[in-house]
Parts: structure tokens; sequence; C-alpha cells
């Protein structure tokens, strides 16, 4: 698909066939969603569909996880017309932080950070990222959002797999993705 056709039925998840397969092997991501953001209609398309669930809910901030999070969480942010919040990998903010040591999807151990001051007792969060395969990199920036005394109002993903971490994350918060469910158990075996 061309990044300007736009699909005529449009149905929820059309923009997926926008996502480009690894090419690059065992060291990367089985597949892309960057290409997705560049199309118009597409991202904006991605955007309704995850917020739609969260229409009417009180929000008061969107956080987004470094670093491909960051595109989609300041899209939808700018959209809901809050404040972005970028949650760090550690190292890269020179500002007091708070640290949450967390396994990424390839088992690598690593620290994630956010800043202390924007996060204040009973502040609604929504959190994104790309996508959640394991579910460690959400729960890190869960575990920060929480003991910093924030709420976590939601958490939104172009994909959560079914596996261990995405439904622990699907169990206690409220959770939204983009792939249907006939294409999930394909999403979940990386197809």
């Amino acid at each position: 698909m061309d990044l300007c056709h736009v699909s005529a039925t449009r149905e929820k998840g059309w923009y997926l066939a926008l996502m480009a397969p690894n090419i690059k092997g065992p060291n990367y991501a089985w597949l892309d969603p960057s290409r997705l953001y560049c199309h118009p209609q597409g991202l904006q398309d991605c955007l309704t569909d995850l917020l739609q669930p969260f229409q009417g809910d009180p929000i008061d901030m969107v956080a987004g996880i470094d670093a491909m999070g960051f595109i989609l969480g300041a899209a939808a942010a700018a959209t809901l017309q809050k404040g972005f919040l970028a949650i760090r990998k550690a190292g890269h903010l020179c500002v007091q932080t708070l640290a949450q040591p967390y396994t990424d999807y390839s088992g690598r151990e690593k620290v994630m950070e956010v800043r202390t001051d924007a996060i204040s007792p009973g502040l609604r969060i929504l959190l994104v990222d790309q996508w959640i395969e394991t579910g460690g990199t959400m729960q890190a920036a869960i575990q920060l959002v929480e003991r910093l005394g924030g709420v976590v109002a939601g958490v939104a993903a172009i994909c959560i797999e079914d596996s261990e971490g995405g439904r622990w994350i699907q169990e206690r918060y409220k959770c939204t993705h983009c792939i249907p469910p006939n294409l999930q158990p394909c999403f979940n075996r990386h197809q």
C-alpha cells in the first residue's frame, strides 16, 4: 500500500497494512509501524481507534514511552488537547528523576526514568506506547506513574500481545489497541 492510498472501507485496522515487516534480522522488532505514521489518514484513523474508548474519561496528561511511544503519545496528547510527558530510558533527562528497572521484550535489563516534577498525586495519565510485546516496558512506566502518586487512566498501543505481561496489564487497567480480534493470533505469533 502506498502512502497516498486510503482504503475505501476504512474499517478498524485498515492502516495496519501500512506497517513493514522486519528485513534486518532477529535484533530488530518483527514489524515496523513507523511507516503508518507517514500516512496522514492512517495515523488519524489509528488515533481515533485508540482514543475512542477513552472519550469522556478524565485524562489530565498523556505519557509516551521511549522512543517510538513518543510519536503516538504526542499525537494523542495533541488530539486530546493535553500535555505530553516523555518517559525515558535512563540517562537522558538532566533533571530530578525517579528510576524503575525492567526487562524489555528482548530480555535485556534496562532502567526507565521520569521527571519527578511532572506528576502530582491524583493526576490521571494515559500511557501510550507503540507496541506491548512482553509488557515489561509498560509495567515499568505504570510503576513510575503510580510511585509518584499518579493514576493510570488507561493504556493505549497499536498492539498489545497476548503475553503474560500483556494480560497482566489488560486485567488491571483500561486498555485499547488497534488489532482486530481475528488478527490477534497472527500478531501474537509474529506472523
